[in-house]
């Protein structure tokens, strides 16, 4: 802890009031600076306008802060704004941000300068409400919290409206992306949480006496994305197999050796062979189910990543009872997979796509759908069911939830 001079009395009293974030403060970095008081990274700056708040609403606010850094608000808004691209309101994901911290430091007791947007109030605004404080706390992390806002452009708007007329001011730095959450920063800030709320839970005081109750601090689930991107590149990765036809590198030089020095020839060794085919990856788009453009806008984008870093074909199957589109993407014709002008409404059949995809030997099927129709006999090929929300588990396949967070 470094600085920080306009903040050393809240910092003192902060051990008194909340023993858990005063040792999670010891971590961050305190700074005197100009403007309001906000979070880049690890660097809280405490703005000129620190000073005239009373001693209780200074704790609130370098507590608010302690938070910020501790749950890697900069890196993960950065992860963010990466997955959602345009999509991307870097308004509305501080308020996620802020409700959700704003709604533990009043559970722990803490004084918050006003305006202060609550988790509970904004999930009420979004019509998500929650029977209580402690439910809405248990149930969002602010991820998945901000991958819901986002989902609906309506509510987006409605959300970014009701910030302003709330006096919400974005108070958190955009940082470097901190992917799936795997970094060593990452795991560390995890580990001084879980110490820190160790610390607090026995004196009863304090953000220590939620920690069992809080989602964000630890949140569990991989992003669909990157468990997407593992199962793709696991399947259309080159894996050659051994060819008595090319001699390996190794026996070749041994060879080459026993030539020149006269002596015994090596016995024989196998090389790899060649890649015959190229990998490919066909992708069933339902078009009777329930997908909102956000998370086939995710989708999209991921599939296109995956491909161009693999150097996979990639063949789109749009598909109801039939399919009706038939495109190869890795062409360059991606908007293929955000089309307005998909029909909709009919019902749906699996056998069609799969009889389609098979006659092209795919290295993977990934069919976006809602499940809702009977499965043909398990193909020769290995499938990602990528679903809206949670289903039955199907007799075969891969399923991915690829709804909300």
């Amino acid at each position: 802890m470094t600085g920080g001079h306009r903040a050393a009395r809240a910092l003192a009293h902060l051990g008194e009031v909340d023993p858990a974030l005063a040792v999670l403060a010891l971590w961050c970095q305190h700074r005197d600076g100009p403007g309001a008081t906000r979070t880049d990274g690890e660097v809280i700056s405490y703005g000129p306008g620190f000073d005239s708040l009373g001693l209780p609403e200074q704790v609130g606010t370098v507590a608010h802060h302690v938070l910020h850094v501790a749950l890697r608000r900069s890196a993960r808004q950065a992860a963010m704004a990466e997955r959602l691209g345009d999509r991307f309101d870097v308004a509305v994901y501080g308020l996620a941000a802020d409700a959700v911290v704003n709604e533990t430091l009043a559970l722990a007791g803490h004084a918050l300068p006003r305006p202060a947007v609550m988790l509970t109030e904004l999930l009420a605004e979004a019509g998500k409400p929650a029977r209580s404080p402690v439910e809405a706390l248990a149930d969002w992390d602010t991820d998945r919290l901000a991958m819901f806002l986002h989902a609906d452009p309506k509510r987006l708007e409605k959300l970014r409206d009701w910030g302003i007329d709330q006096g919400f001011a974005q108070d958190v730095g955009l940082g470097e992306p901190d992917e799936s959450g795997k970094t060593q920063k990452t795991a560390d800030w995890r580990n001084r949480i879980l110490r820190a709320l160790e610390a607090g839970r026995k004196t009863g005081a304090g953000i220590g006496k939620l920690g069992g109750i809080l989602a964000d601090i630890a949140p569990t689930e991989t992003p669909w994305e990157v468990v997407l991107r593992g199962l793709i590149a696991k399947a259309v990765t080159d894996r050659p197999e051994l060819s008595h036809r090319r001699p390996s590198h190794q026996w070749v030089a041994m060879a080459g050796q026993a030539m020149a020095s006269g002596g015994p020839a090596p016995v024989y060794q196998p090389g790899s062979s060649r890649m015959s085919a190229r990998p490919r990856v066909v992708i069933g788009l339902d078009t009777s189910s329930s997908i909102d453009p956000q998370t086939l806008a995710l989708f999209a984008a991921e599939a296109r990543a995956i491909t161009r870093r693999s150097g996979a074909e990639a063949h789109l199957l749009a598909f109801d009872e039939a399919v009706f589109l038939d495109t190869r993407l890795d062409a360059g014709d991606w908007t293929a997979l955000t089309r307005p002008e998909f029909r909709t409404g009919g019902g749906t059949d699996f056998t069609d796509l799969f009889a389609r995809a098979a006659a092209r030997d795919p290295s993977i099927l990934v069919v976006l759908t809602d499940l809702d129709a009977p499965l043909p006999d398990r193909p020769g090929f290995p499938v990602i069911w990528a679903v809206p929300r949670g289903v039955k588990a199907p007799a075969y396949g891969r399923v991915l939830v690829v709804g909300e967070g």
